[in-house]
This record gives C-alpha cells, structure tokens and sequence, in this order.
C-alpha cells in the first residue's frame, strides 16, 4: 500500500486531483462562460448582433448548463468521473471550435448551449471528486483550490483576447476562439492522463484520514442518502440560489455602473474587474479552509456577509475609497460559497452521494443566476438607476445569512 510508513510518497496524490481540477474548472467554466464578455462585442460587430441576441446567446449556454448539472452527477457515477470529465471537456473544446466558424446567431446560440452543456458536465463531477479524495476536514480547501481556476481564467482572457483582437482586427474572436478551444482540448487529455476516480485506485486512503481519526472512505458508505429525497440538500440549495441570485448581479452590472453611473472609463472599469479576478484567486482557498476548521456555516455567514456589505457599498454610492472597498470585498469572495458547498455535500449525502448532490444544488443555483441579472435589470430601467437592484442583492444576502444560520451540524461519523 502507498500510504504505509514505507514508500509513503511526499505529496498525496489527491493534490494533483485538485490540480487538474483547477485546470479543468479554467477550461470549463472559465474559457468556456467568462471568456464570453470579452468577445462579444467583436462577435457582434461581425455578426451584426443586436443587444437581444447578445443576451439570448448567453442565455443558451446556463441553459445548455443548466439541464447537464441535473443529471451529469449521476452519469459521472455510472461511467466514472475520470472518463465523463474527459468526454465533457472534449465537447466542451469542439463546440468552442466550431463556434469560431459560426456565420450566423442561430448557429453561435445552438453551439454555445452544447457549451455549456460539456461546461456543467465537467464542473459537478470534478467537485465531486474532493468528496472521494478527501476527509471531511480537508474539503473546504481542497474544493478552494479547484474553484480558483475561473479567476485565472477571467486574467487569462481580459489579456489575451485584446491582445488577439488587436493582432487580427475585426475576425480575431474567431481566433481567440479556436485558440481556447485548444487550450480546453489539451486540459482535456491532462485530465484523462491524471484524474483517478477513487484514492483506491492509487492504493491511497482519503487524504486527512488521520486528522479525522476514522476513515472518510467508511463513513461515505455510512452517510450515502438519497439525494432527491434528502431535505437539506434542498435547503443547502435555496441558500446556493440565493448567492447564484446575487453574485451575479454585481458580476454583470458592476462595469456598467462604474460606466454610466459613476463616469469611469471602459478601460479603467475593466481594470477594477481584472482586479476582481485576482483577488478572486484567494477566495476559495482561504474561505473554503476557514469553513473546515470552523464549520461551514460560519464560512457561509462569512461569505454572504462581506457580500452583503459589497453590495451596500456599491449600492448607497459613496465616494472612492468605498468603491475600492466594494470591489475588495466582491473579489475577496467570489468563488468561496462553491468550494464550501462542494464540501458540504461530502459531508451531509457521504461522498458516493456528493456529486449528484452538488448536481442538484447547482441546478437550483442556476436558476438564481438566470433571474437574478433578469430582475436586476427590470428594477434599474424603472428606477433609472442600477443602485435599487444592488440594495436587492444586500436584502438577498442578509436572507441567505439569516437561513444559513438555522442550518444543522452533519451527523457526525
């Protein structure tokens, strides 16, 4: 066995489960949805896309996501995560090539929605993993790293597609295109060669088995669940909605408010947001290991409070320096909530139960992240003034707090 006491190696193989994970949530998530921003508008120009079809496109991809977090979890299980996460990646890869060829904005919607089909079919099987590759108390952390690999990818594009753009001219999404798609392509061949299902497959037990005292891998068997019967699942998801809610709402108006409210221009506002995707690359790790050490409720409190006072920030328009600090907090914690409900269903549902669990929450989640910006912007055109839809983020992160705090302990091992 590789973890006796002899021939133990240096590093447990489950870290390089959450380093191709970090290279498989860049892949999926972030070149696969948040590159999206950055080439729309040539997309449009070329195209001739109205502000509509811009949306629907967009619109087509948390679709395409959303019906393939509902059941990937479950077809992950039956053919193996290393296996669905390759094929995931790989449609994920083709689909962002073939969009490079697209001529018209039906053919770019039908490819973007298989997009985002491969994109949710990647993501809920690979955080399912930290549950079979890691103990209880390692989780947060674990799932933190992993989640940081949108933040790459958000500095990755806000570089290279102007770069690319600037090369080209007016065709260079098409390039930029193909060239993410490769990147994807080869992601998806690093994580066949390296992701292994379950630790047994390298004679490994779940790292942090002996920090816990007990083995992970017994009381996943203990613990599994049903997961669609399973009344805190459903109310971990209401609470994941609630922040799929509300994230997004800063995500896609913050640039145009410092825009068209505050007088900045798209240079520096897209400044403030490459600065949101560096500081986003701390959020998980910090806050999904506070969540092991002092429970996920109290890294959820955390969370949805340092957003709470984000949104307010941004929202009563105060001078300067509380701009920064609205952008400091958002950054701070952008990915932490799915690293610390990735752990979270290790250990409520077991890990044999995470990833179908995860699955369900992210679906619920999803239906918040498409309303949320929807609702926002309803809200701003009546009022004429983005500040009423963030003062609805702040009153929607105050309720994710208040049921985060009527949130049971697991049972323990």
């Amino acid at each position: 066995m590789q973890n006796s006491a002899i021939g133990k190696p240096p590093v447990h193989y489950g870290w390089v489960i959450v380093s191709t994970g970090t290279l498989c949530i860049l892949a999926c998530l972030g070149f696969g949805r948040f590159a999206l921003g950055m080439l729309l508008p040539s997309m449009a120009a070329t195209l001739h896309l109205s502000y509509s079809e811009m949306g629907f496109i967009s619109t087509a991809n948390f679709l395409g996501y959303l019906a393939s977090v509902l059941v990937s979890g479950h077809w992950a299980g039956r053919f193996g995560s290393r296996r669905f996460i390759f094929a995931a990646l790989v449609v994920v890869g083709l689909s962002m090539a073939l969009v490079s060829r697209a001529d018209s904005f039906l053919t770019v919607m039908v490819l973007y929605m298989i997009t985002g089909i491969g994109s949710g079919a990647t993501n809920v099987p690979m955080m399912g993993l930290v549950s079979s590759w890691f103990s209880s108390s390692q989780r947060g952390r674990a799932a933190g790293f992993i989640v940081i690999g949108s933040g790459f990818a958000i500095m990755i594009a806000g570089r290279l597609i102007p770069y690319i753009n600037r090369q080209v001219g007016a065709e260079g999404w098409r390039a930029s295109w193909l060239l993410l798609s490769g990147l994807v392509l080869l992601i998806a061949f690093v994580s066949l060669a390296l992701l292994r299902d379950r630790p047994a497959d390298k004679g490994l037990e779940p790292y942090g088995v002996d920090i816990d005292g007990a083995s992970a891998r017994h009381g996943a068997e203990r613990k599994a669940v049903a997961v669609h019967r399973s009344g805190i699942v459903y109310y971990l998801g209401i609470i994941y909605f609630l922040f799929g809610y509300t994230y997004v709402i800063y995500a896609t108006f913050i640039v145009t408010t410092l825009v068209k409210e505050r007088g900045f221009s798209e240079s520096v506002a897209g400044t403030f947001w490459m600065w949101v995707g560096f500081l986003s690359l701390f959020s998980g790790p910090v806050f999904g290991t506070l969540s092991d050490r002092l429970s996920r409720k109290t890294g959820l409190i955390m969370v949805f409070s340092l957003q709470a006072v984000s949104y307010l920030l941004i929202a009563t328009k105060l001078p300067g320096m509380f701009l920064y600090l609205s952008i400091l907090f958002y950054g701070l914690v952008a990915w932490s909530i799915p690293s610390i409900m990735a752990a979270a269903m290790g250990d409520y549902v077991g890990s044999q139960k995470a990833a179908s669990a995860f699955g369900l929450v992210t679906f619920i989640f999803g239906l918040g992240q498409i309303s949320g910006p929807a609702v926002a912007g309803v809200l701003a055109e009546r009022t004429g003034s983005f500040s009423s839809s963030f003062y609805m983020a702040a009153g929607f992160a105050g309720l994710a707090i208040l049921l985060t705090a009527f949130l049971r302990k697991p049972a323990p091992h």
